[in-house]
């Protein structure tokens, strides 16, 4: 037996600190393994998902007065023009909604299903896009094109012969085990525009498989509403079962045969014959599954109206539906995935109201139950152009990529959603998902190929209103800026930077009035929870400092040139000052807010939007009826405005 070596000794010392370092490590990774272990399935059946945390939303703001996640990237997909469709069509299509994500063989593909008008109202088809990086997107393709209906009675429904039918679906992409990519939709109708199309009287649902060349396969039936009376016999396209592609039909075999991927089918389809694992209780409906897998193997179900319900066996079997008390959420979808990190993040609209559709919300959580750090991930509302039903103001219907569907380069979250039901969005979220930075900022773009590499800046950005790092057209020697360009009517870029939080900020930057159209650049520090103690605002000639009702003298400037700007704000003494190169020409402008701390910097080619109309706020309907007309030039440009920043430092 070796003796002990006595402590006092230097390699005593040096092996004791090596074997006390390798336990707390042990220990660090055991109590962590611990702290993602959920709990047992009984005691966590009876909530399976829950918010732990304690802040909620304001019902006042489109943002919730929520701390922002950072690193957000969102890009507007597909922009809706009625008077110009970006299609090709004669007349643009103004409902567009569901959208669906996967990444397959190094590209992203994106699906929506879309109507001429509005919600529940012929004609509907369903489009794809793909996207190399997730910012620039392909001209949309018609994938499933609109379907001439049958004769139909229905009781009292009668659907004259030739109707169109309606598209809807809740589940968009799937990548089979040989590593084919099929996409598929649902056929259905509706009588009127209050008759949903996912009432399970439907025609059924239909496959294809896109190819890596971007061709697409055949159009098949890959399973029929047999008990709403539809089959080989009164439909358009064939079973897959004909197919004489062998490896096809295989591909549909093991999709069938996925009871998770196919348990989104079931509010389009109904069908009591056995399919489905499970089943309408009551009242209660199992809309629009999400689901991911906990560390210890169980399946979390998530469906509509904050029903969840967990699984041991991948779907065959489910513990009873119930409802969370904490998730502050409407009737729209709810998304939630495991991130990079190993944690999880649960994506949805936390409602104030339990109906309004914003903001976009994201929490996190260690075990797959518990979430906590509720954030804003995309808290812009754009106005509704186009006059339609069922069109809520907001952000709604977020979807990720499905377990299985593919997994983008880098550490990020990928999530889909339509704005207004009128434009398709993408975000990306830099993981870890986190609502601070403690990091001061010296940004100045020079080793940045794209906006895409500024990772810890949010960015909204609109077709018309696009962001890029560009060189400097006026600088003799290479120099790398951020540019901001807008020439949309009813939108702008929007570009965010949070720095560490502090009660004073000394900032300096560079911008460069290149041209000035329809819209100005405001500058704006804000708090931690969206307020707003000073603005700048660059108008062609003049640099305005607004304060709401009381304005300070603006200060002359011009376009072309540019201009370095300091601002030192003092939430102790609730003002600021302002030097324009290098010439300091206000002091003590007072806030016009009162704020505690400061922790973002927000550059915007518009106004303020953030303030939510007193008659929704009130309980008014959150959703536009047919009162509304179309906004007057929604689908020409705005003359274009074009602002570069530069050299941006908050120590």
């Amino acid at each position: 037996m070796r003796r002990p070596v006595p402590s006092s000794l230097p390699g005593a010392r040096r092996a004791t600190a090596g074997v006390l370092a390798v336990a707390a490590a042990l220990t660090l990774a055991a109590s962590l393994r611990a702290a993602q272990q959920p709990p047992s399935l009984e005691e966590s059946a009876r909530e399976p998902v829950r918010y732990v945390g304690s802040d909620q939303i304001d019902r006042r703001f489109y943002h919730g007065r929520l701390r922002h996640a950072v690193g957000v990237h969102a890009y507007q997909v597909y922009r809706a023009n009625h008077e110009a469709a970006p299609e090709g069509d004669p007349v643009g299509w103004t409902y567009n909604h569901a959208p669906m994500l996967a990444y397959w063989k190094g590209r992203f593909y994106l699906q929506y299903l879309s109507n001429l008008k509005e919600e529940h109202h012929p004609p509907g088809r369903t489009l794809l896009l793909s996207s190399q990086d997730g910012r620039q997107w392909s001209t949309p393709q018609v994938i499933f094109p609109v379907y001439s209906l049958p004769e139909i009675r229905r009781g009292e429904w009668q659907v004259p012969e030739g109707t169109p039918a309606v598209m809807h679906q809740r589940m968009g992409f799937y990548v089979a085990p040989d590593g084919r990519l099929l996409t598929l939709a649902f056929y259905g109708y509706s009588p009127t525009p209050r008759v949903a199309p996912n009432n399970g009287q439907g025609l059924g649902r239909v496959v294809r498989e896109i190819h890596a060349d971007g061709t697409l396969g055949p159009i098949y039936f890959i399973r029929y509403n047999r008990h709403a009376g539809w089959d080989e016999t009164n439909t358009r396209y064939p079973f897959y079962k004909v197919s004489p592609d062998a490896g096809f039909v295989a591909a549909c075999d093991a999709l069938l045969a996925n009871k998770l991927i196919t348990l989104q089918w079931w509010e389009d389809d109904r069908a009591d014959d056995g399919f489905y694992t499970i089943e309408r209780a009551h009242e209660i409906e199992p809309k629009a599954l999400s689901y991911y897998h906990r560390p210890d193997g169980v399946v979390v179900g998530l469906w509509k109206s904050a029903w969840s319900a967990l699984s041991t066996d991948e779907g065959r079997s489910w513990t009873p539906l119930v409802q969370s008390k904490t998730l502050w959420t409407n009737n729209a979808k709810i998304w939630a995935q495991r991130t990079e990190d190993g944690r999880y993040a649960l994506v949805y609209n936390h409602s104030a109201t339990h109906r309004n559709r914003f903001p976009v919300a994201v929490m996190t959580g260690e075990d797959g139950r518990a979430f906590d750090n509720l954030l804003c991930l995309h808290g812009e509302v754009s106005p509704i152009r186009y006059q339609g039903i069922h069109k809520p103001d907001g952000p709604q219907y977020f979807r990720g990529i499905v377990e299985g569907n593919g997994d983008p380069p880098g550490s990020h979250m990928w999530v889909t959603y339509s704005m207004n039901k009128e434009d398709i969005w993408v975000a990306r979220t830099r993981v870890p998902i986190r609502g601070s930075v403690d990091v001061p900022v010296r940004e100045n773009f020079e080793d940045a190929r794209s906006e895409a590499a500024l990772e810890l800046w949010n960015l909204h950005v609109p077709k018309w209103a696009p962001i890029s790092v560009v060189d400097d057209s006026l600088s003799s020697s290479a120099n790398r800026c951020l540019e901001l360009r807008d020439e949309d009517p009813y939108d702008y870029a929007l570009a965010e930077r949070a720095f560490p939080e502090s009660s004073a900020v000394a900032l300096s930057f560079r911008v460069l009035p290149q041209q000035i159209g329809h819209g100005v650049l405001y500058v704006e520090l804000q708090g931690p929870r969206s307020e707003r103690p000073l603005q700048l605002r660059f108008d062609p000639d003049w640099l305005s400092l607004d304060l709401g009702p009381v304005g300070e003298e603006p200060v002359k400037i011009g376009l072309g040139r540019w201009l370095s700007v300091g601002i030192r704000a003092d939430a102790g003494k609730q003002s600021y000052d302002l030097s324009i190169n290098g010439e300091q020409v206000r002091r003590g402008v007072r806030f016009a807010t009162r704020v505690d701390t400061l922790q973002r910097l927000v550059l915007r080619t518009g106004p303020w939007r953030g303030e939510v109309p007193s008659a929704i706020v009130d309980g008014g309907p959150a959703t536009r009826g047919l009162d509304c007309e179309d906004l007057r030039g929604a689908g020409q440009p705005a003359p274009l405005s074009v602002f570069l920043v530069d050299d941006v430092e908050i120590p």
